[in-house]
């Protein structure tokens, strides 16, 4: 994974843009005293040891993130731009039937007047109760709802959920997420992702990357916030075109939370951070290299994370992505799944990334056959059936040319995403939409696949899964 290397250095020696932030008038009230183990919202005033503090990330809190200790998340000063609104309604979740989702959510803190439940940007539910069922939809239909508290100061934080409707004539095996091709908004041309939608019916993006911005703060590239940048104006669009996001943490350089985070505490709660930020449907943790995939001490850190954060947020899929050879998982990726079901972690997805095998050879059966070995792996360390392993694998291919010149044609794409179906596997992506444009001969760039094809030929492909 050169090229991942080649533009992450890129990323991270980029200029930010400037931000300006328009003066808030002044308004008196009362800031609650600073608690750990409380979500709080960008914006939200609290007191701690007699000084207020305003909240410039969401997150949640945890002993010793006293806010005189993390300047990355707490500023000294305590106006509050928007002060009374509700905290963010609990986890959420849903039950189905042919033709209604059935929502449930926990309820907000402070003073609730009701809640919205919105998809998109269409409210299609306002009620008291912290429950409600949206009817009249088709069979296997999926949909994707926020919802939010409001009252007279304004709406909360959103709570996701995302839901399918059964009725399946041929369904898809449980835990089947939307295909969803990697975009990068650190460079390459970043398309804007409704038009992409537009264009292909792709319902989902996987965001990179979280990293460290120092220590176990989180943001994206390391640098870009979490909430009122460019990554965050790109989720806001998908979901108002009715889609979600997976959001990846690490990938193959760069300053990343695993070696940073202290313990598995610290680095689940740099997780939190992302989560209440952004909302996403799944976790993606793309552990690679010496630093991660390799330093079997940061492996068991992330992986006892993961039971943190699925046990605070059952709804979101939990997925680690990881190198493979050609056939199958190389000894890291197998200690990975072997210390996944010692130590009991639910991860929801395996995903291996089965390109820059070091040749020009038949990309569709390297793919198969790495894939085969990954079964292979799950089968043996958690004793699946064929058909209960693949239902626990993923593949995250390379479209166009990889960073060794290998060639995966939209022809082969097709072959490998209709593999994955038939057999049942359960999330597809590829590096990544940014590339997903023609420039036959145009080697390995960041901006195009190096190859003959139509616009987002490649997402199309994969929205069919």
């Amino acid at each position: 994974m050169r090229f991942r290397a080649l533009v992450m250095a890129l990323a991270l020696t980029a200029t930010p843009a400037a931000t300006v932030v328009a003066s808030a008038p002044t308004v008196a009230f009362a800031a609650a005293q600073w608690a750990p183990w409380t979500s709080y919202a960008v914006g939200a005033v609290v007191t701690y040891n007699g000084t207020d503090y305003t909240a410039i990330q969401g997150h949640t809190s945890q002993p010793g993130w006293e806010p005189p200790n993390v300047p990355a998340l707490w500023k000294a000063g305590g106006t509050n731009p928007n002060p009374g609104t509700p905290g963010q309604p609990g986890n959420a979740t849903a039950t189905t039937t042919n033709a209604a989702i059935s929502l449930s959510w926990g309820a907000s803190s402070g003073t609730v007047t009701g809640y919205r439940v919105y998809e998109g940007a269409t409210v299609k539910s306002t009620g008291t109760g912290t429950s409600a069922t949206i009817s009249g939809l088709g069979a296997c239909e999926t949909h994707s709802y926020t919802v939010k508290a409001y009252n007279a100061q304004g709406e909360s934080p959103g709570r996701d959920v995302t839901a399918t409707t059964t009725g399946c004539t041929n369904p898809d095996p449980p835990g089947k997420l939307a295909g969803a091709p990697y975009l990068y908004m650190g460079w390459g041309n970043p398309p804007a992702p409704a038009t992409v939608m537009s264009a292909t019916g792709v319902k989902s993006f996987t965001m990179a990357f979280i990293l460290s911005s120092g220590g176990c703060t989180p943001a994206w590239d390391g640098q870009r916030p979490l909430t009122g940048g460019a990554d965050a104006q790109a989720i806001t669009a998908i979901k108002n075109a009715g889609g979600n996001v997976q959001i990846s943490f690490g990938g193959w350089q760069g300053n990343k939370l695993g070696p940073n985070c202290s313990t598995p505490a610290a680095f689940a709660g740099a997780v939190q951070q992302v989560i209440n930020a952004v909302g996403p449907a799944v976790v993606d943790f793309d552990i690679e290299n010496t630093d991660e995939f390799e330093n079997y001490t940061v492996q068991d850190r992330i992986l006892n994370a993961l039971k943190i954060v699925k046990q605070n947020n059952p709804t979101v899929k939990v997925v680690v992505t990881f190198g493979t050879a050609t056939t199958g998982p190389t000894a890291p990726g197998v200690r990975l799944i072997n210390r996944a079901k010692e130590l009991a972690v639910p991860i929801d997805n395996f995903t291996i990334m089965p390109f820059d095998f070091g040749g020009g050879a038949n990309m569709y059966q390297n793919t198969v056959n790495a894939s085969e070995g990954l079964k292979t792996a799950l089968k043996n360390a958690y004793g699946y059936t064929d058909a209960q392993a693949y239902a626990r694998m993923g593949i995250s291919g390379m479209n166009g040319l990889s960073d060794q010149q290998e060639l995966t044609s939209p022809a082969t794409w097709t072959q490998i995403r209709d593999w994955a179906k038939s057999k049942g596997l359960t999330r597809l992506a590829f590096w990544s939409t940014n590339r997903d444009r023609p420039c036959p001969g145009g080697g390995v760039r960041e901006d195009c696949s190096g190859v003959a094809q139509a616009d987002w030929e490649y997402t199309k492909i994969t929205a069919g899964f």
